[in-house]
């Protein structure tokens, strides 16, 4: 069955390598955001199997994304991946994040796929 992968990040270029990495190397459906609350609507529109979500955004960030998404009863459910240049110092406070996976950037785009399956497994 094919996925439903929500990107929110507001850096073009990062949405659209990690589009283009998923669509080539699966029939998943993607959707993108450019923005913590662009992110939320859509997330409560289409329900996604999954979301990408870049930890520094301007306005609204990755973490007060999160605290939104899993304070909604029709979002909380939905596993969300973290993307983060600053994963290795920012492990220990990502850690209490309810959270299913950490990913670094840059992130290989033809990789991406199989990454988010083994996190969704």
């Amino acid at each position: 069955m094919s996925k439903c992968v929500l990107i929110v990040d507001d850096e073009e270029d990062v949405r659209a390598i990690a589009q283009m990495g998923l669509e080539m190397a699966t029939d998943w459906n993607v959707l993108c955001a450019s923005s913590g609350e662009e992110g939320l609507a859509i997330a409560q529109t289409n329900q996604p199997d999954v979301i990408l979500l870049d930890m520094m955004m301007p306005d609204m960030d990755g973490r007060a994304t999160l605290q939104q998404l899993k304070a909604n009863p029709a979002t909380k459910h939905i596993p969300v991946i973290l993307v983060t240049a600053k994963a290795q110092s920012s492990q220990d406070s990502l850690s209490e994040l309810d959270v299913a996976a950490v990913f670094a950037k840059p992130f290989r785009p033809l990789k991406l796929a199989e990454q988010i399956d083994a996190v969704l497994k």
